[in-house]
């Protein structure tokens, strides 16, 4: 006999979430919304670190009492730092959903070029901050936008390159990846039970496509009616990273259809240059370095 291919992993197979809590980054629009929402009608308790906190006020009573918001810069590490002090307890979750793609060059509060310090800099020292309170899992996103990447660990912020923003854009996202496994790396050799997945969304239709102040908004706005998923498609590889219970640390997660650009969650894979050890190790120490965050393994 032959047996049937699986069924496509949907909401539906969002195991109960009740008893958890959740912190998503950027969760007042677009994949971080979604997954915020999604992760409180499966029972969660979300906190929405969000930059913006009436928008995220908003969020959270139209998802009730689940839900609460709290300030996070990601292109500040001083207000990185107060969101992580002000955290209390355990968090079962920590979702790194929020970014910038393609956006022109300039700065954070730090210095770091600002996609590489919103999407990932800012990332690694909220988890380095809060790593002594997860007790699951850490959730980081990334895109087929890093098959683009080349990780330059002597010009990581652009000073002395030519900023191109896609260019900048794919080192990010495969910065993030490398993070990502790096990380599960480290907690398999510290004995720790915590797991670290990576997860992208395809092509989903954000408001992420409107930010490059360029012609290329208009392109991508045509893009995102024709051909790009939606919204709530592309945060499903985000909450199958996030909840599935039995998924190996390690693991990243895309849409299934060809090219990856839409379709059911599944496991995917990811270029060699991400899984290059001497690299990710050099890129730790650099964000390390940056950050000033240490992170506790």
């Amino acid at each position: 006999m032959f047996s049937s291919a699986p069924a496509p992993w949907t909401t539906a197979d969002i195991p109960p979430q009740h008893g958890r809590t959740v912190i998503v980054t950027g969760a007042t629009s677009g994949l971080g919304y979604e997954t915020a929402r999604m992760l409180v009608e499966a029972g969660a308790r979300v906190v929405l670190a969000v930059r913006d906190t009436a928008r995220g006020d908003a969020v959270a009573a139209e998802l009730g009492g689940a839900a609460s918001v709290a300030h996070l810069d990601l292109a500040d590490l001083t207000s990185v730092r107060a969101f992580a002090a002000g955290v209390e307890g355990p968090v079962d979750v920590l979702v790194n959903n929020a970014g910038l793609m393609a956006v022109p060059q300039g700065r954070t509060a730090d210095g770091f070029e600002t996609q590489l310090g919103v999407n990932f800099l800012g990332h690694f020292a909220l988890t380095g901050l809060l790593l002594d309170r997860i007790t699951d899992r850490v959730v980081t996103l990334s895109s087929v936008a890093h098959r683009i990447g080349r990780i330059d660990l002597d010009d990581l912020n652009t000073d002395r390159r030519r900023y191109e923003r896609w260019t900048a854009y794919g080192q990010s996202k495969l910065a993030c990846l490398m993070f990502a496994y790096d990380l599960q790396h480290r907690f398999v050799a510290a004995g720790s039970r915590l797991r670290s997945m990576a997860a992208h969304p395809g092509y989903a239709a954000t408001n992420l496509q409107s930010r490059t102040e360029s012609f290329q908004d208009a392109l991508m706005g045509v893009l995102n009616r024709t051909i790009a998923q939606s919204g709530t498609a592309g945060a499903l590889p985000t909450l199958y990273a996030a909840t599935v219970a039995d998924l190996p640390g390690g693991t990243y997660v895309g849409p299934g259809g060809i090219g990856e650009m839409r379709g059911a969650p599944r496991p995917v894979g990811s270029t060699a240059a991400s899984h290059d050890r001497r690299v990710q190790r050099g890129l730790w120490e650099r964000a390390e370095e940056l950050t000033g965050v240490t992170v506790p393994l």
